[in-house]
């Protein structure tokens, strides 16, 4: 006790304790780089129980994207100095990447000097998860912008999110439609309540009749018991409603009665129930023109616009593709354990000069490209895809499946064509990267490239 209060060295055990009780992965090597401790948390994080890889080479464990040319073990033995929170990420003991934070240092005593290196690793899963936690929680989460008509839209929103009355959400794809109706909820009375999402145009009458008002048992071949709806699951919070334009004409009768009475009845069920919720709506169709057309129902077209917020296109707000792109950025770098700084001038200028027929989604896909593509620090203007570059054949904006398929082909190709490397690049399972390739129609070589990786 004297030892500790003047100063002293701490004992072993409690040593040990700290060791094991730390929430970052802690582990050690010996001069030759073999692992001679392994912490608990390091276990969690990468999947190994520690008395296996005690006297393993390090390399075979702690599998990161340096090993091959920048290896902070062999930094720190080289020069004697620290290495600290370097991103990376690590392969898991299942294969998975995990992104984390690696630092080193040299680990040494009074009576042999250098015995090896000391790492630890901060696995960057679990800030993700609270960082999206709580940007779910702040009310404008993921919007950015210092553009003045999305300033006056901010400015007003409080007040729209205060009421009960229903709002209408306008502007096309990509244009950040369901961020600014969960931002609604965010700063409405509503908050602790649930925020439920409904794609309207994604699902057949029948089946979107279910899942918005639920089903009793028997009501179709399948349904063996009673299942509660979206608006169910949404009491006393919010129900949005995305597509809304694309609702076949049957399901426009069924909600218009639902917004004037707040009425419902379960597919197969004759019992009306009351729901207390609050409806916003979205879409990227003209209501006002489908309503002349005939496509909309005009009385439910006057229900549901009560309060209309119209988001502007990307294309209108260039000043904000900076802010937004970097945002992008920091998070595929949060994401990947791969450390990126920004663009250079010249990338930043293409950027700019684009017209994002995608909006912000096509954005956001535009930088996912970048930083795949480039080693670092900078995202330059060759690492962008061609669309941006000028090099779109006709000068016409390409669709945005167009855009994703180049993406994905460029990736390939820096990667090989080898499709795990590939998958693990982009931060995709293999199978859904295959899903993607069948789904936009590449063509690609007959070979893998894994045979090339193993040569």
């Amino acid at each position: 006790m004297s030892d500790r209060s003047a100063g002293g060295p701490l004992p072993r055990p409690l040593m040990e304790l700290l060791f094991e009780s730390t929430s970052d992965g802690v582990y050690a090597v010996d001069a030759h780089k073999r692992l001679i401790a392994f912490n608990p948390a390091a276990e969690r994080t990468l999947g190994y129980a520690g008395e296996d890889v005690i006297g393993r080479p390090c390399r075979q464990v702690i599998r990161s994207n340096l090993c091959a040319e920048n290896c902070t073990m062999d930094r720190v033995l080289a020069t004697g100095q620290p290495v600290t929170n370097t991103p990376a990420s690590l392969v898991d003991a299942a294969g998975e990447r995990v992104p984390v934070t690696l630092s080193c240092a040299v680990l040494r005593d009074d009576v042999d000097g250098l015995l090896g290196c000391v790492g630890t690793i901060r696995d960057l899963t679990r800030v993700k998860d609270l960082l999206q936690e709580v940007e779910h929680r702040r009310p404008f989460a993921g919007i950015l912008s210092n553009d003045p008509c999305m300033t006056h839209i901010l400015d007003v929103l409080p007040t729209i999110a205060d009421s009960e009355s229903t709002v209408l959400v306008q502007g096309e794809t990509g244009t950040g439609k369901s961020l600014l109706a969960r931002a609604i909820h965010n700063l409405s009375p509503r908050r602790e309540r649930p925020f439920i999402t409904i794609n309207c145009g994604a699902l057949p009458e029948t089946l979107l009749e279910s899942e918005l008002f639920g089903y009793r048992a028997g009501a179709f071949t399948g349904a063996s018991r009673d299942r509660a709806g979206r608006i169910a699951a949404a009491e006393g919070g919010t129900v949005f409603m995305d597509e809304i334009g694309d609702m076949s004409p049957g399901m426009q009768v069924k909600l218009l009665r639902f917004l004037q009475d707040r009425v419902y009845e379960r597919l197969g069920d004759t019992r009306p129930r009351e729901a207390d919720v609050r409806v916003v709506a979205a879409t990227n169709r003209g209501l006002e023109q489908l309503v002349q057309e005939g496509g909309f129902r005009r009385d439910l077209y006057y229900r549901i616009n009560v309060l209309d917020v119209e988001l502007p296109p990307l294309r209108e707000r260039r000043g904000d593709i900076p802010l937004l792109a970097q945002r992008f950025l920091e998070r595929l770098c949060l994401n990947r354990g791969k450390h990126l700084t920004g663009f250079t001038p010249a990338a930043l200028d293409l950027l700019e000069d684009h017209d994002y027929p995608g909006n912000i989604r096509e954005l956001e896909n535009v930088v996912e490209h970048g930083f795949v593509l480039s080693p670092g620090p900078l995202i330059a203007a060759e690492h962008l895809p061609e669309v941006c570059r000028g090099g779109g054949g006709t000068g016409a904006p390409r669709s945005f499946a167009d855009l994703e398929g180049k993406f994905i082909r460029d990736a390939l190709e820096q990667h090989g064509w080898n499709r795990q490397e590939t998958a693990r690049a982009l931060g995709i399972h293999k199978t859904t990267l295959l899903r993607r390739i069948r789904r936009l129609g590449l063509k690609l070589p007959r070979q893998d490239g894994r045979s090339r990786s193993r040569t």
